[in-house]
C-alpha cells in the first residue's frame, strides 16, 4: 500500500485511463485467452511494468486498476486450461512457502479491517487481498518449471531494455514519457540537485529496486548460453535504471546481489559464511553505542539518502512492539518524525498485521532459502547449482531492499515472480544418470512430486532423453 495515501480507501476518486492504455489492456486480454498457457505470462508482465498504476476505471467508489482487470483474467484462463500430467495448478503442488505467503497476506487483510472497522476498510482489503494473493498464485500457476524461469527473465530483460531507455530520457530532458499516459509523475522527483527516474513506477525506490533485484537472473541467463544478446541488454538496462535513481538502497540491492554471485566458490561453506555474518552483528552491537540498526543511518552512496530515518524507523518500530504485535497499529505517525513513511518492507508489515503476519513474511523468505539450499546440495548438476544459486542471489537482493523500499506498486509483482520461480524451480528434483550411462549419449531426470524436496519422496522415473534433448540449463 502506497504509504502516501490514507491507510484505506482510495487514491485518486476518479476515472484515469489513457487510450493507448485502454487499447493495450483490450489487445492484453485477448492473447491472454488465445495464446498457448505457457506464454499467458507475457502480456501479465508486459501490461504490469509498462502501464503506470494509477491506470484505472472508478466505479460506485471501487478503483478497478488496469492491472487488477488483466490479473483477473490471466487468472481464470490459466483456472481454466488443462496442465497435462499434473496434479495439481500450482508447480510442485502447493508447499510451505504458499502456505506462509498466504496467511502473512490474509492476517494483514484482517488486522486492517479490525484497525478500521469501516465499509471503506473492507473494499480495499479485498482490493489487497486482489492484488496481493490472486496476482502471487497466478505466478504460481504460471511459472512452472525451469523452461519458464528462463521465459520470464527473457521477458524482464526486454522490459528493462524499454524501461531504462526512458530513464535515460527522464535523466537528460527531466521528462517522464510515462507521465503522459496518466497516473505517474511526469516531472521526476529531484533531491539534493540529483534526479531521481521512476519511469512507469510510482517511485524511483520501486522502480530501481525492481532492476537491481533482477541482476542475478540476468548472470544466470548468460550461463544458459542461448540468449546472452538477452543478458547483456538486461545487465546493462538494469544497472542504468539502478543509477538513475539516485537512491542508496537501490544501489546496496544491487550490490548485494553481484557480492552474492561472486561467493559462489563458497558455496560449500555458507554455515560458515552466515555464522561469520550473524557474529560481525552481534560484535558491532557489542561496541556501538546505538543499536546495530543504527549501521544504515551511516550509509549514504548519493549524498542525498535519508538514512538515518530509515534506521529511526526500524529503532521506533522495536520500541513500540507493544503497540503493533496484536493486529498492527494505525498510530505510527505518532512515533515521531518521518514516521508516515514507511518504507521499509518489514516495518510495513508488521504495522499493517502485527506480529503474525510478519513472522509469516519472514517465512516466506526463510523457507525459500531453506528449499534452494536443499536443493542445490541435493543436485549433482553444476548448472542446476548454478540456477539455485542466482535464484538465492536474487533473494538475497530482496532482503536488503526491503530494509528501505515497501514494494507498494507495480515492483510486488516481481517479488511473486522471483518466489515462484524458486518454488517451481525446487520442486523438482534434476539428477544425472551415473557416468556410465552417460557414456550411451542418454542423460534420465528424476522428479520429485512435491515442492519440499527435503522429505523422503519416491521418486519415479520419466525415462531417457536423447542428450541433445536435455534440462534447458545443462
Amino acid at each position: 500500500m502506497d504509504p502516501n495515501l490514507p491507510k484505506y480507501g482510495g487514491g485518486v476518486s476518479a476515472t484515469v485511463l489513457h487510450p493507448l492504455v485502454l487499447v493495450a489492456m483490450l489487445l492484453a486480454m485477448m492473447l491472454l485467452l488465445v495464446l498457448p498457457r505457457r506464454y499467458v505470462v507475457l502480456p501479465v508482465l508486459v501490461t504490469t511494468f509498462l502501464i503506470p498504476l494509477g491506470q484505472q476505471f472508478y466505479l460506485a467508489g471501487i478503483h478497478l486498476f488496469v492491472i487488477r482487470l488483466i490479473i483477473l483474467t490471466a487468472y481464470l484462463r490459466a483456472m481454466v486450461s488443462e496442465v497435462p500430467n499434473e496434479k495439481s495448478r500450482y508447480a510442485g503442488g502447493w508447499n510451505s512457502i504458499d502456505t506462509a505467503f498466504t496467511c502473512y497476506v490474509v492476517i494483514s487483510a484482517i488486522a486492517t479491517m479490525v484497525q478500521y472497522p469501516e465499509l471503506g476498510a473492507l473494499l480495499n482489503q479485498i482490493g489487497f487481498l486482489w492484488d496481493y494473493l490472486l496476482a502471487y498464485l497466478l505466478m504460481r500457476s504460471l511459472i512452472r518449471d525451469e523452461r519458464d524461469t528462463l521465459l520470464v527473465i527473457k521477458c524482464l530483460a526486454i522490459l528493462m531494455g524499454l524501461l531504462g531507455t526512458a530513464m535515460v530520457f527522464e535523466q537528460i530532458k527531466m521528462v517522464n514519457v510515462f507521465g503522459f499516459l496518466g497516473g505517474v509523475n511526469a516531472v521526476p522527483e529531484v533531491r539534493g540537485g540529483k534526479i531521481r527516474a521512476q519511469a512507469a513506477f510510482q517511485h524511483a525506490l520501486t522502480a530501481g529496486s525492481f532492476a537491481a533485484m533482477a541482476i542475478p537472473l540476468f548472470f544466470l541467463l548468460w550461463k544458459d548460453g542461448k540468449s546472452k544478446l538477452l543478458s547483456v541488454i538486461g545487465l546493462v538496462a538494469a544497472t542504468v535504471m539502478t543509477m538513475a535513481t539516485q537512491s542508496s538502497t537501490c544501489l546496496l540491492t544491487y550490490a548485494t546481489g553481484v557480492v552474492a554471485l561472486s561467493i559462489w566458490p563458497l558455496r560449500k561453506k555458507m554455515k560458515m559464511v552466515c555464522g561469520s555474518l550473524v557474529a560481525l552483528l552481534v560484535g558491532l552491537d557489542l561496541v556501538m553505542k546505538a543499536p546495530v540498526w543504527f549501521v544504515i543511518a551511516r550509509i549514504d552512496l548519493t549524498g542525498s539518502s535519508s538514512s538515518y530515518q530509515r534506521a529511526e524507523l526500524i529503532d521506533q518500530f522495536v520500541n513500540h512492539f507493544s503497540s503493533w504485535w496484536i493486529v498492527g497499529t494505525k498510530y505510527a505517525t505518532t512515533w515521531g518524525w518521518g514516521m508516515w513513511d514507511a518504507q521499509d518492507m518489514y516495518v510495513s508489515v508488521g504495522e499493517g498485521g502485527g506480529l503474525a503476519a510478519l513472522v509469516f513474511f519472514i517465512l516466506v523468505i526463510s523457507r525459500s532459502f531453506v528449499s534452494l539450499g536443499e536443493a542445490r546440495t541435493r543436485t549433482k548438476s553444476v548448472r542446476n547449482e548454478w540456477l539455485f544459486w542466482s535464484l538465492g542471489a536474487a533473494l538475497s537482493s530482496n532482503v536488503v531492499a526491503f530494509l528501505g523500499v515497501n514494494y507498494f506498486d507495480q515492483s510486488k509483482m516481481a517479488w511473486f515472480v522471483l518466489v515462484s520461480m524458486i518454488c517451481a524451480c525446487t520442486a523438482r528434483r534434476i539428477r544425472l544418470e551415473p557416468e556410465s550411462t552417460l557414456q550411451k549419449n542418454t542423460v534420465n531426470y528424476e522428479w520429485a512430486d512435491a515442492y519440499d524436496v527435503g522429505d523422503e519422496i519416491p521418486n519415479r522415473r520419466v525415462g531417457a532423453y536423447e542428450a541433445s534433448s536435455r534440462h534447458p540449463l545443462d
